[in-house]
């Protein structure tokens, strides 16, 4: 259709007439992209560009580029392009499936050490930690007569033990028992270290204490249990006494083996290790750590930390209002049937509702865990089956927005990125800033550091008159809120009514015509995104003895008039519904209609 109306239309000709013949009446409906997703997973189409470099995305952000039209002169910055990869694990190359294979292997050991169940870091009593010091000083001097071992020695093993994990420490332990009382040592020190850095963070603080305290408790109970064996033992050779110990030990770790922590062993709802599900989400740690498999084993391990500490799961059943409703929601699909969410900042330009929402870090933090829980219910609907949509594409709308003055809302913001960067890989197909201001350049400057050149290559920008433009890229018409250009809203038709979109000329009249051959009730929606064009629809009988009826008188209709113009006509005799479309701007306009018949009650 849009071919045939460049063949007629001609270019620099003034109040060029292009008419439009639907061929049939009711129209053909296009599949729906979520109809679609359900029937067959959908992959991202082939792209040609590539995900653009770092020095190129630095160099797009301070790129400013002048629009070409007339008055049209918005300055955005550039974008790069992503294409998404395949999460099917029969299209990945070797060397991705080789750290995959990695990547679960770790995951399955670390299952079988309960190395997910405790992971908060345990405190140990001011009083424990001074017997354990004199218990080590004594076992060091024991150590020394019986093996003759250098002091250098030791103390050049201690920094190489201090930079390995808690867990491959506890390891040692166990299947070392010569060297119990040095590791000993070192795992106090860790632990100290461990506890100084988690005072610092914003983690919550209740969930943290009762965890310390848990650990504290079982630290006492098995250090009491120890010292009574070690006192016999005492007037064993220092050898034995080793032995001993570790027997104990040994017997402890059998001990709480049997009763484990409570154990993390899924993740948004998919088994860390079970079916092919298991290796998509695996997968999203590798692609966000470049396939450095330590890397993402670190990665998913502090997911997991995070996630308990933030307490994910009561967080889901948790009611936290619905005062921010306007603000994120979700509403259709794009294109290759990911899910769209819509952060409307503009709403924040609302005084009663930013001091609700940022006006102190209590309310700034209520406001990070509505946006989490948000994110959480709206992954667990996605389908994470290998080749399934298993992520969403974001829609920012800055019009309006409070801008970089509000530094409530900067931090609000930073901080929510933080998270999001580092808990939830690659859950985002594509970010769509639109309305972008001369203001966002600035801030996206700032917050550029915080994200990863492939989260950045996801980018798109628009300004305010190409916003609905470049949604339609992505976006079918019939999936786009009526606020943002398109035609999706409650009414007579379904967001699986199809939209037909063509691009009326500067200074050009456009026709669409519907042939009806028999009796029907015939509705339609047209829309002209920004309008400030004339509209009229008549009905033409093919008999040639029968007037032309009006349905709507042509009229100018502005771009502050309703978006979308509904009109209905009972046909009685075969004939034909022409829409005409009046362009006197010179801008191109963008025209979307669909409709539908209903059978005639006579």
């Amino acid at each position: 259709m849009d071919d045939e109306v460049q063949k007629t239309a001609q270019d620099g000709v003034l109040q060029a007439d292009v008419v439009v013949v639907v061929p049939d009446v009711p129209q053909a409906e296009k599949p729906p992209a979520a109809a679609a997703v359900a029937k067959e997973p959908l992959l991202v189409p082939e792209n040609d560009e590539e995900p653009v470099k770092p020095k190129q995305v630095e160099e797009a952000l301070e790129t400013e580029i002048s629009k070409p039209n007339g008055d049209d002169q918005e300055k955005v910055p550039q974008s790069g392009s992503f294409k998404e990869e395949s999460t099917r694990v029969a299209d990945l190359l070797e060397n991705e499936k080789k750290a995959l294979e990695e990547l679960t292997q770790l995951v399955q050991e670390a299952l079988n050490k309960h190395e997910f169940g405790g992971l908060a870091m345990p405190q140990q009593p001011e009083a424990t930690k001074q017997d354990e010091k004199k218990e080590v000083v004594v076992a060091e001097d024991e150590n020394e007569s019986a093996k003759e071992k250098p002091k250098d020695e030791l103390v050049a093993d201690e920094p190489k033990l201090e930079t390995e994990a808690v867990a491959e420490t506890v390891a040692e332990t166990n299947n070392e028992p010569a060297k119990e009382e040095n590791i000993n040592l070192v795992e106090t020190e860790v632990i100290e270290e461990k506890i100084a850095a988690s005072a610092d963070s914003d983690t919550v603080e209740d969930d943290g204490a009762k965890t310390v305290e848990a650990i504290e408790e079982t630290i006492v109970s098995v250090s009491s249990s120890v010292q009574p064996e070690q006192s016999p033992a005492a007037k064993e050779p220092a050898d034995a006494k080793a032995e001993v110990v570790s027997e104990d030990e040994g017997k402890d770790v059998k001990t709480e083996d049997k009763v484990p922590p409570e154990e993390i062993s899924s993740i948004w709802g998919i088994p860390l290790l079970a079916d092919e599900r298991s290796d998509v989400i695996l997968l999203k740690f590798l692609r966000a750590r470049d396939f450095k498999v330590k890397d993402a084993f670190a990665m998913l391990k502090n997911t997991i930390r995070w996630r308990k500490e933030f307490g994910i799961n009561e967080l889901l059943e948790q009611d936290l209002g619905d005062d921010l409703k306007k603000v994120v929601f979700m509403h259709g699909f794009d294109k290759e049937g990911h899910p769209v969410c819509y952060n409307v900042y503009g709403e924040f330009q609302n005084k009663e509702l930013y001091q609700k929402t940022f006006s102190d870090e209590e309310k700034r933090q209520n406001f990070l865990r509505w946006r989490i829980q948000f994110l959480e219910k709206s992954i667990r609907k996605l389908d994470f089956s290998p080749g399934g949509i298993c992520t969403i594409v974001q829609v920012n709308d800055l019009k309006n927005s409070p801008g970089p003055a509000k530094w409530e809302l900067r931090q609000a913001t930073k901080q929510a990125l933080q998270l999001l960067q580092d808990n939830y890989p690659e859950f985002v197909a594509r970010q769509v800033f639109i309305n972008v201001p001369w203001w966002y350049l600035a801030v996206n400057k700032m917050i550029s550091p915080f994200l990863t050149q492939r989260t950045r290559s996801k980018f798109v920008f628009a300004g305010p008159s190409k916003s609905a433009e470049t949604l339609f890229r992505y976006i079918a018409a019939e999936q786009v809120p009526v606020k943002y250009g398109g035609l999706s809203k409650d009414g007579e038709f379904a967001n699986t009514d199809a939209v037909t979109e063509i691009t009326v000329k500067p200074a050009a009249k456009h026709t669409v015509e519907f042939p009806v051959n028999e009796a029907c009730f015939l509705t339609w929606e047209v829309r002209v995104v920004g309008w400030d064009v004339s509209y009229g629809a008549e009905f033409i009988p093919s008999a040639e003895d029968s007037y032309t009826i009006i349905i709507q008188k042509a009229r100018k209709v502005a771009s502050s008039e309703e978006p979308v113009v509904c009109n209905n006509f009972k046909i009685g005799e075969p004939g034909k519904v022409v829409l005409t479309i009046d362009n006197p701007t010179s801008k191109k306009k963008k025209l979307l209609y669909r409709l539908k018949t209903k059978p005639t009650s006579d």
